[in-house]
């Protein structure tokens, strides 16, 4: 049988789920690929560290040219964080006649232009699929599968980081913090979680996803974001009190033509899949012309989930059809975008509001006042009454009809310098169907 041979660049937790599976399952892998898939070298920054699989001690190193001067080795899984050394890496691979498999998002989503350029003029492929939604085959089903279709929507819960902490202190009684260190003691979240909870992770994600499913080419920074370091549990309660879960979705979205970008706590409606998404798992939902609403649920991040999806990139390398997709696609090429991004301030939503009000009479009326001014109508009113413990203020939440994201922006910061108003207002999108 044909061998195809591997090296591997980063031996974390993916990279040793990757080694595992190729090590392990090697015959299962040579049924399913037509051929053997062996590894070769690992390269790592520390080799004499004990690491969590036995490898032959000269199969690991630290030397990139074990794999990048070795003619043997075909295919090479750059499976390293960040951005440097990995980029400098992935153009020494491509550069040493290699095709790239990776899981790094953030490398694709800053550099992706660069490498897929240099990958090209090189005759070499790369291929991603571990980089979105770890063993969810998002990106397989948006470049290929639904080649037929102009997909029109796509809704996801892109970080299982931030899902688990809102799962936690929805479902645990946790506040922000303690979920937050439950998710670092549980290996969900790193020790710097700034990216998972500011929403940047997903907005890289949705960066990559818009480029495969509408042709977008905009920077991950450029698109509208805003995470869940600031969740109050107050309003995880008071949505479910209104029948809705709170989730940090990334929309992708036509409107008009052009196209909606954003990342931020929401609103969904109790029984809808995507408010069903717990614990660390990630989802995306799809609308395609052709073939109406999807739905894609799994493990968006760990070892093994990512590691499947990393593998199964190395047997479409390895069988030929990763080239055949990677240069027909022409991803991240030069060519100009095939959409323009809406102005944010022009869309329609409904949104979620809470106020922390004075409780003397006439405060329903004086924040109504200000709303009917922006023409923002208010469909509901929670308003709840003093507990002996708010220093005077209560809790005003409101449910609004559809309003453009400018007019309540301005509303909610004229409605913010009222005198009535103690603290700064809270405002959430609410999904619409």
């Amino acid at each position: 049988m044909q061998v195809t041979k591997i090296g591997i660049v980063g031996l974390g937790t993916v990279g040793t789920g990757v080694a595992r599976i190729l090590t392990e399952k090697a015959e299962r892998i040579a049924r399913q690929a037509g051929r053997m898939l062996q590894l070769k070298h690992v390269v790592v920054s520390d080799p004499s560290k004990v690491r969590e699989i036995q490898l032959p001690a000269d199969m690991v190193s630290a030397d990139l040219t074990r794999i990048t001067a070795d003619r043997e080795i075909s295919i090479a899984a750059l499976l390293v964080g960040g951005l440097e050394p990995a980029r400098t890496m992935a153009l020494q691979l491509l550069a040493s006649g290699k095709d790239l498999v990776t899981a790094n998002k953030a490398l694709l989503a800053e550099h992706g232009t660069e490498l897929f350029d240099r990958a090209r003029d090189l005759g070499r492929s790369i291929a991603f699929e571990a980089a979105v939604a770890g063993g969810i085959p998002i990106i397989t089903n948006i470049s290929q599968c639904l080649s037929a279709n102009q997909i029109t929507s796509l809704r996801g819960i892109l970080n299982g980081t931030s899902n688990f902490i809102i799962s936690q202190m929805e479902e645990g009684g946790m506040s922000f913090g303690e979920a937050l260190a439950e998710a670092q003691r549980l290996g969900y979240a790193e020790a710097d979680p700034t990216m998972d909870i500011d929403g940047s992770d997903a907005a890289q994600k949705l960066a990559i996803l818009a480029h495969l499913a509408f042709g977008a080419r905009v920077h991950w920074t450029d698109i509208p974001r805003t995470g869940i370091d600031n969740l109050d549990p107050a309003d995880l309660k008071y949505a479910a009190d209104l029948g809705y879960r709170i989730k940090l979705v990334a929309v992708a979205q036509l409107h008009e033509g052009n196209l909606q970008l954003s990342v931020s706590p929401t609103l969904i409606k109790l029984g809808r899949p995507l408010a069903e998404v717990r614990q660390a798992y990630n989802a995306v939902s799809v609308v395609g012309d052709a073939v109406g609403k999807l739905f894609f649920h799994g493990l968006g991040a760990g070892r093994m989930p990512t590691a499947s999806a990393v593998v199964a990139d190395l047997v479409d390398t390895a069988v030929g059809r990763a080239q055949i997709t990677f240069h027909a696609l022409e991803l991240w090429s030069q060519r100009q975008s095939r959409v323009q991004l809406c102005d944010p301030n022009s869309l329609t939503h409904r949104y979620y509001l809470r106020f922390a009000v004075a409780d003397h009479p006439g405060v329903l009326a004086e924040l109504c006042g200000v709303l009917g001014r922006h023409q923002i109508s208010i469909a509901s009113v929670i308003q709840h009454e003093p507990d002996g413990q708010r220093n005077g203020q209560v809790p005003l939440v409101m449910m609004t009809h559809q309003a453009t994201e400018g007019a309540t922006q301005t509303a909610i910061r004229e409605i913010d310098r009222l005198p009535i108003v103690r603290q700064g207002s809270v405002r959430m999108r609410v999904l619409g169907s």
